[in-house]
């Protein structure tokens, strides 16, 4: 057998050639300091989140997680440019988890939405004392200056470089108020800019949670009962000590707090392939518990009936019964979603060292530090300020990496074995063991009048809330979780209805990329589509019909839903898909549209069938999310999110027989691969509106997209996803 070398993924990624040899051009600090300089540096921290330093470097903390979605340029460049500094010597510090740096949380696609603008007035005071040092070096009012690229500019021409007055700015008060740019002002703000992470990720440089090493780390693997709330009965550890690198085999308690750890059986070992091999030899009796009863198919039956027996009213406008009853036609339709994964490329790890002193030092491919934080702390018995939090690069996240048992588990066992650990969990782990994205099953009907006109719309959903994670025992939604896609209907019917029905959790429920957009907004376009059908009309003119009138809806809201923007996106998506043209044979085109997470956004996809499957070929998308600080990335997001809506369309479904899941990775849980993803095209619309979101909005609309598509190519209707359900892929 030829020999077998142990190549990093650092290694691998190196030997491509992508480490030197110019691929990525940095730039040389040194150029633009006045002198050099053995002294040492000098700081000018006018924040807690901008340190200017005498070699005129800026470092700029991040304080959100950066998952691939670019937040850190993003963040960065909102600050850099407001205090009009040189791109090209500005660096971004990763924060730690800490209440000081306001909410970490990186979810609900609002880091731009909620930081825009602190950020900007960060940079701003920092801009606003380095003027005020300049002048008062010079002896001059402070109006007489400006500032231009990492300089202070007096009318009379002279200029002071920002390194030099990193001492001069540590005395003078930080402003209350300051002006901000105009908009025309901005010199990163809306032109694009490239990751500021993109060397360390291409280069291999970029350190990722599983890439932490801690000396005398131990790494550990953990096996967790098959249903969700299972417990220990017994266990043999003999087999498992003979592995070579196992080290110890201990009993980890379940914690039960919301984002606490399953328990079950760690694995310690020297190194991950002999914990796997270890927790693999372990002989385990469980105590499934009160969910080993859960069979998916059965459930979805069983929520479906709940709809009719318990719902609860979640909105209500006009009367949708006496719609019912004097319609000229009434269609009406049942709908299924299943359990998802959130299966992000790097499984969930954390290292944590429970130190003698009694504090914690964290690392973690952590969304929500200030979470981790906090359970750790409360898992440990002592207080947060002796938790470290470190925050690694995450290799994907999608709501996945916002909960933190991982974090927890890794606490446990290094407290236990009084040595720093690595948790590592294996895709079967994750996919099997994890806070899965809520099924749901639907009812939409509504009525039409002889003119065609739909008059009534009720929405009925029933699925698993994530409320149950906080609040165990509950069975129904929130109100905004019904509110996502479901409960603000945007439509202009005069009738409308959306009501809840009970649904017990049997498995951990969280939030994912798009929360419930993903199974209401399928729900209700689909709907929509097969309406239009119905009646005769044109798929893309029906929907402009039921969007309907320009109207902003609760006006005071810097949010509110404009129906103009609303038909915009979808015109354009439409435009650039050229809809109406003649398809080739086998081809169809379908489209949905959105309002979701504060921005508008539209797809217009592009399927063929051949054989009896379903190639898609392109999506068409539009967004308009006001304000953009950064078009590559949002362009980025959008095609994401549609490769990401593909992987829904096509494989999207776990499954559950007696409590367990009964998928494991990625031959039975499928993502979309590189054969399978469309080419996508993104048209950013261009506004000076607040920024709306932008990692979520897209994901939910590509999957009705594709099945309208779908029924135009082969005249089938389907109402559950996935297509691989339907015998199409």
């Amino acid at each position: 057998m030829a020999y077998i070398k142990n190549i990093s993924r650092r290694h691998f990624v190196a030997s491509l050639g992508l480490v030197g040899g110019g691929l990525l051009l940095g730039c040389d600090p040194t150029t633009y300091s006045s002198e050099a300089s053995d002294e040492p540096l000098t700081y000018f921290d006018p924040n807690l989140f901008v340190q200017l330093s005498s070699d005129g470097k800026v470092t700029i903390v991040a304080s959100r997680s950066e998952m691939g979605q670019g937040v850190r340029t993003s963040l960065t460049a909102t600050i850099a440019d407001e205090m009009d500094a040189d791109w090209d010597l500005v660096s971004v510090k990763q924060a730690p988890g800490d209440k000081s740096y306001g909410n970490q949380n990186t979810d609900g696609s609002r880091s731009i939405r909620t930081r825009f603008m602190p950020m900007r007035k960060m940079g701003a005071s920092a801009r606003f004392m380095l003027i005020a040092a300049a002048a008062k070096m010079w002896k001059v009012d402070a109006s007489e200056c400006h500032t231009e690229k990492h300089h202070v500019i007096h009318s009379s021409g002279k200029k002071v470089f920002y390194g030099d007055l990193a001492d001069k700015g540590m005395v003078l008060d930080v402003p209350e108020d300051v002006k901000l740019k105009d908009p025309s002002e901005f010199n990163y703000i809306g032109k694009g800019l490239k990751s500021i992470d993109i060397h360390d990720f291409v280069s291999g440089k970029a350190t990722y949670g599983i890439d932490v090493r801690v000396p005398e780390m131990k790494v550990a693997a953990i096996a967790r009962c098959p249903v969700t709330f299972g417990s220990v009965k017994s266990f043999d550890k003999t087999a498992a000590l003979q592995v070579t690198g196992v080290e110890q085999v201990i009993e980890i308690p379940r914690v039960e707090t919301p984002m606490g750890a399953l328990g079950g059986i760690a694995v310690i070992a020297t190194n991950t392939w002999a914990a796997e091999k270890g927790k693999a030899a372990l002989v385990i009796e469980w105590d499934e518990g009160e969910n080993k009863g859960f069979t998916s198919t059965e459930y979805l039956e069983e929520i479906y009936t709940n709809i009719k027996n318990t719902a609860k009213v979640n909105n209500e406008k006009g009367d949708v019964e006496q719609a019912f009853k004097s319609a000229d036609q009434v269609l009406e339709r049942k709908f299924t979603t299943h359990l998802l994964a959130h299966a992000p490329m790097e499984v969930p790890n954390a290292v944590a060292w429970v130190k003698e002193d009694g504090s914690c030092e964290i690392w973690a491919p952590s969304q929500a530090p200030q979470g981790a934080r906090s359970e750790v702390a409360n898992f440990l018995g002592i207080g947060e300020e002796k938790v470290t939090v470190n925050v690694t690069l995450l290799g994907g996240g999608f709501g996945r990496k916002a909960k933190h048992d991982f974090v927890v588990e890794a606490a446990a066992v290094s407290k236990a074995i009084k040595a720093p650990v690595q948790v590592v969990w294996s895709r079967e782990d994750d996919i099997q063991h994890s806070y899965y994205h809520s099924c749901s099953a639907q009812f939409l009907k509504a009525s039409l009048d002889k003119a065609g006109k739909v008059t009534g719309w009720l929405h009925q959903t029933a699925f698993p809330s994530i409320a149950s994670t906080f609040s165990p025992g509950e069975k129904y939604g929130a109100k905004w979780e019904v509110g996502q896609g479901a409960g603000n209907i945007r439509y202009e019917i005069e009738n409308t209805k959306s009501e809840n029905g009970a649904a017990p959790a049997p498995v951990r429920i969280g939030w994912m990329r798009s929360v419930h957009h993903t199974n209401h907004t399928f729900a209700s376009n689909i709907f929509a589509d097969e309406i239009a059908h119905k009646l005769g009309k044109d798929p893309l003119a029906h929907r402009l019909e039921l969007i309907g009138s320009d109207r902003v809806e609760n006006a005071k809201n810097p949010y509110a839903y404009n129906s103009k923007r609303l038909k915009n996106v979808l015109e354009i998506a439409a435009k650039n898909a050229q809809w109406g043209r003649e398809l080739p044979q086998g081809h169809g085109m379908g489209l949905a549209v959105e309002y979701c997470f504060n921005s508008y956004v539209a797809s217009v996809v592009e399927v063929a069938v051949a054989d009896g499957k379903v190639k898609v070929v392109k999506a068409f998308m539009a967004i308009d999310c006001g304000l953009v600080v950064n078009p590559d990335t949002v362009k980025a997001q959008m095609e994401g999110s549609a490769v990401f809506g593909t992987s829904i369309a096509l494989h999207g479904k776990l499954t559950a027989k007696d409590g367990a899941i009964e998928q494991s990775n990625f031959h039975d849980y499928k993502v979309a691969r590189t054969n399978e993803a469309p080419e996508v095209q993104v048209e950013i619309v261009e506004s000076q509106a607040p920024p709306g979101g932008v990692g979520e909005p897209g994901s939910p609309i590509t999957a009705p997209a594709i099945f309208n598509a779908v029924f135009d190519a082969t005249n089938k209707r389907f109402y559950s996803f996935p297509l691989s359900d339907h015998s199409l892929v």
